[in-house]
């Protein structure tokens, strides 16, 4: 029988310093550029200290609720309806950077691919737990393979390709860990092969970040500029770094230096020292996440907490992987330090979600 424990203070200490950390290197990478475009040097900082605010208050309310009312079908279906109607809507409104992915809400902005991973995670936990041994049949599998391929495709054509792969790489693994035999993923893998290599060859921007990754010097000033930036940066930062508000690259040099390329500015002004002890941070919350997930007293709570511990951390490897030229260059947040609100606020609701879990064991 379940028992009630205390919460993983450890698990909620890596959280918590790794969105302090975030406040502070968003302040620094982005400063100079707040104040040339918005009068202020404390306009993202702001912006994401208000998001924090708020994602911490979910955080909070997510640790508090008992998470086995989650598996409610009701509360399921809703929740990857409501992914589906936002997904579907966000296409027909005005683009930003020539893409369909922020609703906007006054100020505010809603990623509505940020409800489909925690829509995902949670389909796939309820799917898994009430299937069980069943999971292996097709009749049980495909509800489950139709969910990730559909919001992957609506994903894909906002087009956001990396947060597409996140979010099936994510269920994939929690599938695997399932027990799906290893025969669905071989037959997966050529459809899913092939939807990448026309996503990729029938783009021509998309086509040149491949290149540039297999050769990043071969176009420095145009189709590489960002990688090679990154890779400066990073390089520039030494053992020790330049000192915190010392780094040049984010001087409008590297793009986007307070979102996606945060962690350049992290290993210019930090050094490598800083650098690994980020990533040491995320390696501690993929610890923690996952013993939740072993103690947890069912299915649904194993499977939840291991399925938003690996989409947080996965999207954190991606992140620091495309910055230091290990994969290809994606527009994807490093959780919890990148600047961003919707992306911030579910990172935050899926601790809480996962220290949740923390609290029962057997």
């Amino acid at each position: 029988m379940a028992k009630k424990l205390s919460t993983d203070l450890t698990l909620l200490a890596v959280t918590v310093a790794l969105l302090g950390f975030g406040l502070l290197m968003v302040w620094s990478s982005s400063s100079a550029l707040a104040q040339e475009r918005y009068g202020s040097p404390y306009y993202f900082l702001v912006r994401q200290a208000v998001w924090s605010v708020i994602g911490l208050a979910a955080m909070v309310a997510a640790l508090r609720l008992d998470y086995r009312s989650l598996r409610r079908p009701g509360v399921v279906y809703a929740v990857a309806g409501a992914a589906t109607v936002s997904l579907i809507v966000v296409l027909f409104l005005n683009p930003v950077n020539d893409t369909h992915r922020w609703i906007r809400l006054g100020a505010l902005s809603f990623q509505p691919a940020e409800l489909a991973k925690l829509a995902v995670v949670l389909f796939l936990a309820y799917q898994i737990e009430r299937r069980g041994e069943r999971m292996n049949e097709l009749q049980a599998l495909f509800p489950a393979l139709l969910l990730l391929g559909w919001f992957g495709f609506l994903i894909l054509i906002q087009p956001d390709l990396g947060t597409a792969f996140t979010l099936v790489l994510a269920g994939g693994v929690m599938l695997f860990v399932a027990g799906v035999k290893t025969r669905y993923f071989v037959i997966l893998a050529v459809p899913v092969v092939a939807v990448l290599y026309l996503a990729i060859v029938t783009v021509d921007w998309r086509l040149k970040r491949i290149l540039i990754f297999l050769d990043p010097w071969s176009d420095p000033l145009g189709a590489g500029y960002q990688l090679r930036q990154s890779l400066i940066a990073v390089g520039s930062g030494g053992l020790t770094g330049v000192g915190l508000m010392e780094g040049t690259q984010k001087l409008f040099y590297l793009p986007y230096p307070y979102s996606d390329f945060i962690y350049a500015v992290i290993g210019e002004e930090m050094g490598m020292i800083g650098a690994l002890a980020v990533l040491l941070a995320f390696v501690v919350l993929l610890w923690r996440g996952l013993k939740a997930a072993r103690g947890a007293p069912d299915d649904f709570g194993r499977f939840l907490a291991a399925g938003l511990t690996l989409s947080i951390v996965l999207q954190a490897f991606i992140n620091i992987s495309v910055t230091l030229g290990l994969m290809p260059t994606k527009g994807i947040p490093l959780p919890f330090i990148s600047a961003g609100g919707s992306s911030l606020l579910f990172a935050l609701v899926g601790i809480g979600l996962v220290a949740n879990v923390s609290q029962h064991a057997d």
